[in-house]
């Protein structure tokens, strides 16, 4: 009963977004774009980190390809072969650093998806230059911003609805597991690596497929643009900040602090790093498993302030399994 009514409530909320374009002017539509593209985000970066404590900040490279993806296929494909073919890029990109990479284990991996994506910048910027001869690409496709922000928008619930599913079935019990002890993971007949890579995979197509359907707005892309590790960043600091292993977690967080940056960047150009820093500094120490972890550890308390039995859920952000403690 109760999934029936939040299923009816994500419907009509998602059904009120709809015609949102509708209502608005330009740049409340380019608003709305933005905001629902970093919950997009924040949602798919917290599916697979949020679950396995692994600190990615491999989004950039990700967003960077889809978008790339359709700046180069613009005048050659139908916009939804591009999107097809941005889809299965990430797919495979995913699928070869996975392979090579979820082995790593804390500190080791964040620095590793950090190289990743300045890495591929660098490679895309090298390749416009020197083959081509050209630092980046036009974009002209019939795709105004409405039809932008429901694509989005519909990615969006995908993105919950996978979050959803993951969270109910027995690949999120194994997640769970894993990323309290591997080692006990292991022991008990998880595919671990299997199980990792899987939803890397999945959180690392929908990352692409938002940073392929936003193309069109910049009619303009390079490197420069498309490949800006504050996106990665952006993304850590909303999930963390509404919970990142919760499933309207990153979206609470993203709302909020997309609207804030705005206000920041459009008033304090010159100090924007600086408070986004700070601010992602207060995040980590004040609210480790974000708002949404942080309201439910408060209604888990008994009347007489003792804390009930914590249940089994995601080892906070940053930790190692205990293999890779000892």
């Amino acid at each position: 009963m109760r999934t029936a009514l939040g299923f009816a409530a994500a419907a009509i909320v998602f059904a009120v977004l709809a015609f949102a374009p509708f209502y608005l002017d330009a740049y409340g539509i380019g608003l709305m774009i933005g905001m629902t593209g970093y919950v997009t985000l924040a949602s798919a970066w917290g599916l697979f980190s949020g679950r396995t404590g692994y600190v990615s900040l491999a989004t950039v490279a990700f967003f960077g390809m889809g978008a790339y993806t359709v700046a180069v296929l613009n005048e050659t494909l139908p916009y939804p072969v591009i999107l097809l073919v941005a889809g299965a890029i990430g797919l495979l990109v995913a699928v070869v650093v996975g392979f090579s990479t979820l082995r790593l284990a804390g500190v080791y991996f964040v620095i590793f998806t950090f190289g990743l994506a300045e890495l591929i910048r660098q490679l895309v910027t090298w390749f416009e230059t020197t083959v081509t001869g050209t630092l980046g690409r036009y974009i002209f496709l019939p795709v105004g911003p409405e039809h932008i922000y429901w694509q989005l928008l519909v990615l969006c619930a995908a993105t919950l609805f996978i979050t959803w599913w993951v969270g109910r079935s027995r690949l999120g019990l194994a997640l769970r597991v894993i990323a309290d002890d591997e080692v006990v993971a292991s022991h008990i007949g998880i595919d671990i690596a299997r199980t990792k890579l899987a939803l890397f995979s999945v959180s690392a197509v929908i990352i692409t497929l938002v940073g392929a359907i936003q193309a069109p707005r910049w009619t303009y892309v390079e490197p420069a643009i498309v490949f800006n590790p504050t996106v990665s960043f952006l993304t850590l600091i909303m999930a963390l900040l509404g919970g990142a292993s919760r499933l309207w977690g990153p979206a609470l967080g993203a709302i909020p602090l997309f609207l804030l940056f705005e206000w920041l960047s459009a008033n304090f150009p010159d100090h924007y790093s600086i408070l986004l820093g700070l601010l992602f500094i207060v995040i980590v120490f004040v609210l480790p498993r974000g708002v949404a972890g942080f309201a439910k550890d408060l209604t888990r308390r008994r009347p007489g302030g003792t804390p009930a039995a914590p249940k089994l859920d995601a080892a906070p952000l940053g930790t190692e399994s205990r293999e890779a403690r000892s």
